[in-house]
């Protein structure tokens, strides 16, 4: 039998960066994954691991290099980790780094951000995927799960009609997603947050301000302006689940339908995604 394929690394290596400005401190937390792919064949056949690098060395290095660089970006600081094990370490020919961002948000306390208290942003992560092997490197930036919605200027309607349809028309919904998005990169920005923040920024403002036909038509129009805007992106990979708000039948109760009171759900949902791309 043949090993066709086989990479291995650590999960959940979590750090939290501090960087002492004086009084001012700057809060980075991060969850990586480090995963590695090379000369590592023979602990999978022949129980040989003398060129195995332990998942605990793994943890151990990005813990190192948070050290080193406290004040790199998100983007920066997994290509410093991939580089890395590159550069230490033959045996390994590709080293992939995700790095989701657990966002800290500075505390407004007598009317301006408090210099070191802060708030938790629960609303998605921002993501950097970092591929990177012998030849060169591949970056994406991104977020995951950030949730939006919009009461109304949204509409599912002359879609397919066959026996098993039951949705009617309807030109006025609720619109909602938990969005999961990545941008890749052709080229590196001036500033990875600064542009991921303007990218971020023009999507949903297409999402709010246009009149959405169906999540498709939205998410296509998102990427869209995003790749209009930034030179530097290559394409945008958008995943964005219908979260349904189903208008509640009040009827037994003398109660006609006016559009607000509705049930949350998001099981099942419609799972809506797409890859916009330059021509």
């Amino acid at each position: 039998m043949a090993l066709t394929s086989s990479r291995y690394g650590k999960g959940r290596v979590r750090t939290l960066r501090l960087v002492r400005e004086g009084a001012r401190h700057v809060v980075r937390e991060l969850t990586l994954s480090v995963m590695l792919e090379g000369d590592f064949d023979g602990a999978y056949t022949a129980g040989d691991n003398r060129t195995s690098i332990a998942t605990d060395t793994m943890k151990n290095v990005v813990n190192v290099l948070s050290h080193r660089h406290p004040d790199a970006g998100n983007e920066a600081f997994g290509g410093i980790v991939a580089a890395f094990f590159l550069d230490r370490y033959p045996q390994v020919a590709c080293a992939e780094i995700t790095a989701l961002e657990t966002r800290w948000t500075r505390l407004v306390a007598g009317g301006r951000p408090h210099d070191h208290a802060f708030t938790l942003d629960g609303n998605g992560r921002p993501l950097a995927h970092i591929v990177a092997d012998r030849h060169g490197s591949v970056t994406q930036s991104g977020m995951t799960g950030f949730t939006f919605m919009k009461t109304t200027e949204s509409g599912w309607s002359n879609f397919h009609a066959d026996e098993f349809r039951t949705l009617p028309d309807t030109d006025d919904r609720i619109a909602a997603t938990s969005m999961d998005a990545t941008w890749t990169w052709d080229r590196p920005p001036d500033d990875y947050a600064v542009v991921n923040a303007r990218i971020l920024e023009l999507m949903l403002g297409v999402f709010a301000d246009t009149y959405s036909r169906s999540v498709q038509d939205s998410m296509y129009r998102m990427g869209e302006a995003a790749l209009a805007a930034v030179p530097e992106l290559r394409e945008v990979r958008l995943a964005m689940p219908n979260k349904h708000y189903i208008p509640i039948n009040l009827a037994p109760f003398g109660i006609a339908e006016s559009g607000t009171v509705f049930l949350p759900t998001d099981e099942p949902h419609g799972q809506i995604e797409a890859v916009i791309g330059r021509a």
